[in-house]
């Protein structure tokens, strides 16, 4: 392999793909229910908006990467999920790779905000929860606030990224809220949240020998696996709520499709509590599976039932 196409194979490592992904999942999920409300669609604003995400969503993933260089490459238990995208550093592209493309990104979603604001395409509502979304992303790594090892950042990015992303998809339609928003995304945000704590159990050690304080080390791993299978039944226990609340049963019945993913997460988690030796990857990719299989059987619902 050349030495250019090897950058641009780690560069695209870099942009962690996978991830990615997601933001396009949640932003069709705020798309699918103004779909389901029979709410007229703007093809054209509805592609700028999830330009906007994306960018942002890269800019996040870049500035993290860019902050986490050191601990990341001083962690043996690296998953294809956590640890970094083992891009940067001794044998990969320089560091400060990841910092310029960070404005890169900031740079494309100034210019799409821009282009919002000129033509007056986006509601105010779309507008706060569109700075919302770069404040959360912004901030995750960056000083003073650093959210990443606050010990907030876990339960911000959860609400920032399942909760506001399908309401700005929404909101930058119609300009309003509606209740079937909350009733959907609440449920996610709290998978999202025992996502992002399953995500940290790898790292516990590098990140406990280079300082990092993010919520698992804060709390412990004992504390910190007990709040993850709290926040899974917390989601199980939403969606008896949204269905009863009138959520539509293809979506209610979809998410039971994800239960036995969530009883399995659950399950790993007690084995490794209890002295098992843990699977690193079966247990972060079961987690980016439930969240995930749940977002998307959402969305599915919501399209199925419009």
């Amino acid at each position: 392999m050349s030495a250019r196409l090897r950058q641009i194979g780690l560069f695209f490592r870099l942009s962690r793909p996978l991830f990615l992904l997601g933001g396009f999942l949640l932003y069709g999920l705020g798309g699918a229910i103004l779909l389901y409300l029979h709410r007229p669609l703007d093809l054209r604003l509805y592609l700028i908006g999830q330009a906007l995400v994306t960018a942002l969503q890269l800019m996040g993933q870049y500035l993290n990467e860019y902050d986490d260089t050191a601990s990341d490459a001083d962690n043996p238990s690296r998953t294809p999920l956590t640890g970094g995208s083992g891009a940067l550093g001794a044998g990969g592209l320089p560091r400060k790779t990841a910092l310029y493309a960070a404005i890169v990104s900031l740079t494309v979603a100034a210019t799409l905000a821009s282009l919002l604001l000129v033509q007056a395409l986006a509601p105010p509502l779309a507008w706060v929860t569109l700075v919302l979304i770069f404040l959360g992303a912004f901030f995750y790594n960056v000083p003073p606030v650093r959210l990443a090892v606050s010990g907030y950042g876990e339960l911000t990015t959860s609400i920032l990224v399942a909760g506001l992303v399908p309401v700005f998809a929404f909101a930058l339609q119609t300009g309003e809220m509606h209740p079937m928003l909350w009733l959907s995304t609440v449920p996610l945000v709290a998978l999202h949240f025992a996502m992002m704590l399953a995500f940290e159990l790898p790292d516990f050690a590098a990140d406990t020998r280079s300082g990092k304080r993010p919520l698992m080390i804060r709390l412990g791993w004992q504390w910190g696996m007990r709040l993850h299978d709290g926040a899974i039944l917390f989601a199980i226990a939403a969606f008896v709520v949204a269905f009863a609340r009138g959520i539509p049963t293809r979506v209610a019945l979809g998410a039971l499709i994800a239960a036995p993913l969530a009883a399995a997460q659950i399950w790993q988690m007690a084995r490794i509590r209890a002295g098992s030796r843990p699977h690193w990857r079966t247990l972060t990719f079961s987690a980016l599976g439930l969240f995930a299989l749940t977002a998307y059987l959402e969305l599915a619902g919501f399209l199925l039932a419009a």
